[in-house]
């Protein structure tokens, strides 16, 4: 009789240990999720240019609000856009000489001058690349496109046109190197080589060879504003 109530003893014993355990067990759980800290999404850092993309559209939605009157993005022009432009001429750091000037034309003038200082042509030219892919990045339309008007193109020539006069500088485009015509076929036949599947037919060509043109990739300039 004593074994018997000795092992009931026993057994309840063990009963209360285990249970101590998991109770203690729990709090050591809930006691983790409380320090834990709460696992946050890291979201890639942003390039220069898309930063500088995203500051430029939002100076110009800033600017379309401080409008008198204010104007909708979807009434904005070519003509819009152009006096944004001279309104940046403010904030310019270029001088820019006049035709009366005696530095006109020179590169390096030795003295200063009373001439007005403008935003630089190129600088110009990497907003609008900019505020034209922004604009279709934000829903708008190609075909509505204000930083694509032709007033607009015909205004960035004419600064550029102008600033080298006054500035004594050449505004040239880099022209790619032509590669010689034995090396050219060589690379078209190892390229054509690689790109040929197993029923003979190239994906490489067929793409050359497409009319809608979407394989063409749109460049921007990538410059800020001085």
């Amino acid at each position: 009789m004593s074994a018997a109530v000795a092992a009931a003893a026993a057994a309840a014993n063990a009963s209360r240990c285990n249970s101590g355990r998991s109770t203690i067990d729990n709090r050591m759980g809930n006691l983790h999720a409380a320090v834990s800290p709460p696992q946050l999404t890291v979201t890639p850092p942003l390039s220069r240019y898309e930063s500088q993309k995203r500051r430029d559209w939002n100076t110009f939605g800033q600017y379309l609000k401080n409008h008198r009157p204010p104007l909708n993005l979807s009434r904005c022009s070519g003509a819009h856009v152009l006096e944004f432009l001279r309104y940046l001429d403010q904030f310019g750091k270029t001088k820019v000489h006049n035709q009366t000037c005696p530095f006109f034309g020179h590169p390096q003038p030795p003295a200063p001058c009373p001439c007005p200082l403008r935003q630089a042509w190129g600088s110009l030219d990497a907003l609008i690349g900019r505020l034209r892919a922004a604009f279709e990045e934000n829903g708008g339309q190609p075909e509505t496109n204000p930083f694509g008007a032709r007033a607009v193109r015909l205004y960035l020539r004419e600064v550029r046109d102008s600033q080298a006069k006054a500035r004594g500088i050449a505004y040239e485009k880099k022209k790619r190197k032509k590669l010689p015509e034995k090396d050219s076929q060589s690379m078209m036949g190892q390229l054509h080589l690689q790109s040929t599947s197993n029923d003979g037919t190239s994906p490489f060509s067929e793409n050359l060879g497409s009319s809608d043109g979407s394989s063409r990739g749109s460049l921007f300039p990538l410059s800020v504003l001085n």
